[in-house]
């Protein structure tokens, strides 16, 4: 394999964006898809709730410790090798998952899923950031954060109709579509994925906890690390909790929130596209402000919302999808650009890390805040609507303080 410097075609970039989608999606989809099995896995496993709460958290708090781990190594080796063989034992996790016999076995499984699939997501961004030049760059998020929005519309009615629809493998099924279909997105990285090697000309001399410590403590980075937890206090101190409070305060019934998923997800992989050219076209700082400053109107009025038609939760709803996730694109972007080629991919495993961390705080936060009174329905919602607005106002001022720094890691392809 000899390396030369290409830059890609515009065929070669959306093949190549295509496939990092692929990616980004099967690894989504693998932890979207354990919501809605919760119902047969408590009745066939013999697992209580908080045992299945254990099954969901557990892959959030490896992805987040996967992550910090994967920083003292990911700069150190060709990205397309490494992302190939995170990809590989990614797989090999979720089809341990569909084989699990029991629920200590899946709970294992389902945290090594998350080690390998924590690490990808970093990977994913680090790649783009390597090949799409900062200009382009708004776009090329865009076609990544779609990946989020069709693991929503697909992940919740899809993990049902294959478990209530393939008897003999029941909530097993939905793990094996998975690792069919990431085979699949596998040979199609093994075939497009570009060697992406340049990084590997810095100096590595000293010892690598004291390069971590150097990339972590400079000041741009921590802006970035700062700026990425506002990202996640800002919505995930809400989102989490739309269901719950849609059916238990605004009358909503559970099979329609299936469709608010399926509207929102839907809406969501087109307007993710269109947010990105236009973070290309007008500046990303300057986009993620209006979607910022436009995305607190459907927070506000989610938290405080009462018994309304149909029609206009799912007005709302639809428009909260679009703004809330909406963010991360052109914020997605920034954040990508605050570190330099050769420290990138230790800088995104950490903001990784820190992205897992911040969701999981935020959730565990606003659950803090919230309380169910004697009819069921939630209470002091509305303060976590506050919060939500305040750690957005907050990221729309550290935004502006975010710097980009020096890019163009050369592409190298096989002669």
């Amino acid at each position: 394999m000899v390396n030369t410097t290409h830059s890609p075609s515009p065929k070669e970039e959306r093949i190549f964006l295509l496939t990092l989608a692929g990616i980004q999606f099967t690894h989504i989809l693998d932890f979207m898809i354990m919501m809605p099995l919760g119902p047969q896995l408590i009745r066939v496993l013999h697992i209580d709730t908080h045992q299945f709460g254990l099954l969901l958290s557990s892959y959030t708090f490896t992805a987040a410790a996967s992550g910090l781990l994967a920083a003292t190594y990911v700069d150190r080796f060709d990205r397309r090798k490494l992302i190939l063989t995170l990809y590989v034992l990614f797989i090999v996790a979720t089809l341990c998952c569909g084989l699990a016999p029991d629920f200590v076995f899946l709970l294992i499984a389902r945290a090594l899923a998350g080690a390998f699939g924590g690490i990808l997501g970093a990977m994913v961004q680090t790649v783009v950031a390597d090949v799409v030049p900062f200009e382009r760059r708004g776009q090329a998020m865009g076609t990544i954060m779609s990946a989020f929005a069709l693991s929503t519309v697909a992940g919740v009615p899809l993990g049902l109709f294959l478990a209530s629809h393939i008897e003999t493998l029941g909530w097993r099924a939905p793990f094996f579509f998975i690792v069919l279909l990431s085979c699949g997105f596998l040979a199609v990285g093994y075939r497009y994925l570009p060697s992406l090697t340049g990084h590997l000309r810095r100096s590595d001399a000293g010892n690598v906890f004291r390069q971590i410590y150097a990339v972590v403590r400079e000041p741009n980075h921590m802006n970035a690390y700062f700026f990425m937890s506002l990202l996640m206090l800002g919505g995930f101190t809400v989102i989490p909790y739309v269901a719950l409070y849609y059916t238990a305060n605004v009358g909503m019934t559970e099979s329609f929130i299936t469709v608010i998923y399926l509207c929102g997800g839907a809406a969501t992989f087109f307007t993710s596209r269109l947010i990105g050219r236009m973070a290309d076209r007008y500046g990303k700082l300057r986009t993620y402000r209006v979607v910022a400053l436009a995305s607190l109107l459907p927070l506000l009025v989610t938290t405080h919302l009462v018994p309304v038609p149909w029609w206009a939760v799912l007005i709302n709803s639809t428009i909260f999808f679009i703004l809330v996730p909406g963010r991360m694109v052109p914020g997605m972007a920034m954040i990508t650009a605050a570190a330099a080629p050769q420290v990138r991919g230790t800088f995104m495993s950490i903001a990784s890390s820190v992205q897992m961390m911040a969701s999981g705080l935020a959730s565990l936060g606003a659950g803090l805040i919230i309380t169910r009174n004697a009819a069921g329905q939630i209470e002091h919602y509305n303060l976590v609507g506050y919060l939500a607005f305040g750690c957005t106002l907050a990221g729309i001022w550290v935004a502006q303080h975010l710097k980009v720094a020096p890019s163009a890691t050369p592409v190298t392809r096989p002669a």
